[in-house]
């Protein structure tokens, strides 16, 4: 083998080498939204996350009683005791609006995800 086909081997090993571990690189990088209870009210009552990424959202439930985070849009729902938190893994989602409540006072607890 040539000294240049050698060359342009090493180098064609070390690129896909790379390419493999580049998604590796962006584990740690998931995306944490978090959003608290308050007053029997969501704040802040819209957040955003990037669209075809899986990410984590908290829910610090600052009231003294339980609230369960409902969504249909998402099909996710979690009773979060008083003075606690609750994490959800939600997505990849495809660009929208996605709305949540909190069941146990619907009147007041209502919130937005925009994905974008």
């Amino acid at each position: 083998m040539s000294r240049e086909l050698a060359l342009k081997a090493k180098l064609t090993g070390l690129l896909l080498a790379a390419a493999l571990l580049l998604p590796l690189s962006s584990w740690g990088e998931t995306p944490e939204l978090t959003i608290a209870i308050k007053n029997h009210r969501f704040d802040p009552t819209e957040i955003r996350a990037p669209a075809g990424k899986k990410f984590k959202l908290v829910i610090d439930n600052r009231d003294p009683t339980p609230e369960e985070f409902e969504s249909h849009d998402l099909q996710r729902e979690k009773v979060v005791a008083g003075n606690s938190k609750a994490t959800l893994w939600v997505g990849p989602l495809k660009p929208g609006t996605y709305s949540f409540v909190g069941e146990y006072h619907e009147a007041t607890a209502k919130g937005t995800l925009i994905v974008k």
